[in-house]
């Protein structure tokens, strides 16, 4: 066996292992740790998916979308961010597309996006 197959298992790489796996058009709470001074809490961003970017799993990030207030607001998240505590997929979203930045210019009913039903088979 490759002597780099046996340390990849060994020393699993990173958090990113552990988060749920989701795509473009999924909405997603992101818990993140945020410090304050002396003091550490966590704080929830929840919102729809708009891009998956870079290739390498250390520069990986993914880009989520919220309206707050009647503006809209993203933010970028490393997938190997230490102050990532964990990640929920609250709806799986159906799109066509990998990078969603027409929601960007949608308001209203024609920003919600459709979704993805799945059904048991027999």
């Amino acid at each position: 066996m490759d002597l780099i197959k046996i340390a990849e298992q060994a020393f699993p790489s990173g958090k990113a292992a552990e988060f749920p796996e989701f795509k473009a058009g999924d909405t997603v709470t992101v818990t993140y740790r945020i410090k304050e001074g002396d003091k550490e809490r966590l704080q929830n961003f929840r919102g729809v998916v708009i891009q998956i970017s870079g290739m390498d799993e250390f520069t990986r990030t993914f880009t989520v979308r919220k309206v707050s207030s009647g503006i809209g607001v993203e933010r970028i998240f490393p997938f190997q961010s230490p102050f990532i505590d964990k990640i929920e997929v609250n709806k799986y979203g159906k799109v066509r597309r990998a990078r969603i930045f027409y929601l960007r210019d949608l308001t209203g009913k024609k920003a919600r996006i459709k979704e993805k039903v799945y059904t048991a088979e027999k």
